[in-house]
């Protein structure tokens, strides 16, 4: 099936047709009222969180039977979650929203309006997260297969807040660069099936890799640390450690690993943004 002017209904979109809906994206994410945009973005925070959990839940007790690598690719594989849902079921998710930075670059939309959209993108993307993170505990999640899965969640937890300022700033960015490829390529998809092949790739790349991804962390962090405080006891014999085996994993050290992987994500969204911005969209910009 074909338009009048011979385009394909159903090949995917080329690079060059992919930056002009990204800014059209861009420009039309800026437009939503504040109260579906944080509605959206509320849903995006526990939809990562949703595909954090899985994570978790699939990896935990592998590490004894299965290799390093194995172990990373089934855990990134299940993470590929949170993308999907957010991409397929329609959410708005702050890191991948860096790319509105197009939008902006191209002179389509005020520097006011993209702060505005990732302000409240961010600030619902926590509220779900966080929100997630306390149901989780409270439904004991952290019990699940004799402590397993409470203990590879404080691990995890405990290994990103001892990362330095550093660190984090940079697994930051190489987090996002590979989340916003991951949206980036699915700019070209015509069918569902096409998003989410496009989504699975680069989100278990960056999940394997152990990449910093601000908005998973609200929830993983958050749960770990509400385990590390309020698990009982029989929780601590279970899993045979006590609340010191994490020191790093403290409240301080939870919102100082956010704010360093979230200006890192920043950083990773907007070098891929203004790249294809410069490549295909610089030339039709105002002047």
């Amino acid at each position: 099936m074909a338009d009048l002017a011979g385009n394909s209904k159903v090949d995917a979109l080329l690079p060059p047709e992919m930056a002009e809906k990204a800014e059209a994206i861009g420009v039309a994410k800026t437009r939503l009222d504040i109260g579906k945009l944080l509605a959206l973005a509320i849903l995006a925070g526990a939809f990562v969180g949703f595909g954090s959990m899985f994570s978790v839940v699939a990896t935990a007790g592998a590490d004894q039977f299965l290799p390093y690598g194995l172990t990373r690719l089934i855990g990134g594989i299940a993470f590929s979650l949170g993308l999907i849902l957010v991409i397929v079921g329609g959410a708005e998710l702050f890191t991948g929203n860096n790319l509105m930075i197009m939008a902006y670059a191209s002179g389509k939309v005020r520097l006011l309006e993209l702060l505005r959209a990732w302000g409240v993108v961010y600030v619902g993307n926590f509220i779900g997260g966080v929100g997630l993170a306390t149901v989780v505990f409270f439904a004991a999640g952290y019990s699940h297969g004799g402590g397993v899965v409470g203990a590879v969640a404080l691990a995890g937890a405990d290994a990103k807040t001892s990362l330095s300022a550093l660190q984090s700033i940079i697994h930051g960015v190489l987090a996002n660069v590979l989340v916003c490829l991951a949206t980036w390529l699915c700019y070209s998809a015509r069918t569902t099936t096409d998003r989410i092949l496009a989504i699975i790739p680069p989100i278990t790349a960056f999940s394997a890799a152990g990449f910093e991804h601000s908005i998973a962390n609200m929830y993983s962090l958050s749960f770990a640390l509400l385990t590390k405080l309020g698990a009982p006891a029989t929780f601590w014999t279970a899993i045979g450690k006590s609340e010191s085996a994490f020191p790093h994993l403290t409240l301080f050290m939870v919102m100082n690993n956010i704010v360093w992987v979230t200006l890192g994500n920043m950083i990773g969204g907007v070098l891929v943004g203004v790249t294809y911005w410069f490549v295909y969209l610089r030339n039709r910009a105002p002047r």
